[in-house]
């Protein structure tokens, strides 16, 4: 059996054996390996109409443990901040989005490159650099 088979199979033991504590992933801690994991979907384009927009709505569904989200297109620095809906603490389901603001419009065709930087309610930062190829939708 190859290590990674392995390594599977035992965390799928864990897993099952061990109980497993609730997490409402609400804290830096809880979202980064998350965050980590799907970078590449961190942002999305999509052309609709006459307009591009710019979806953040990845980073919306684990908000709770971040402080700011900051973006710059087209080579600027990420320093315009997407205001986020406040973290639902207390609720069953925390990192809800209810509201319809995830994306930023664009006239089309013109976001070549998005810079996201995600500040975590620890204060660390990460930066990430898309290219529209690489998240454009349609």
């Amino acid at each position: 059996m190859s290590v990674r088979k392995l390594s599977g199979a035992v965390l799928a033991a864990v897993l099952v054996a061990a109980p497993v504590a609730a997490q409402n992933f609400t804290t830096a801690a809880e979202v980064r390996p998350i965050l980590d994991m799907t970078r590449d979907s961190w942002v999305a384009i999509r052309e609709r109409g006459d307009k591009d927009l710019v979806y953040f709505t990845h980073l919306l569904a684990w908000r709770c443990g971040l402080s700011e989200i900051r973006y710059g297109f087209n080579g600027a620095a990420p320093n315009s901040k997407f205001k986020m809906e406040k973290c639902h603490e207390g609720s069953a389901q925390p990192n809800a989005i209810s509201g319809d603001n995830v994306f930023v419009s664009q006239p089309k065709g013109s976001v070549t490159d998005v810079r996201v930087k995600l500040i975590y309610d620890d204060g660390s930062s990460e930066e990430a650099r898309f290219k529209r190829n690489a998240v454009l939708s349609r």
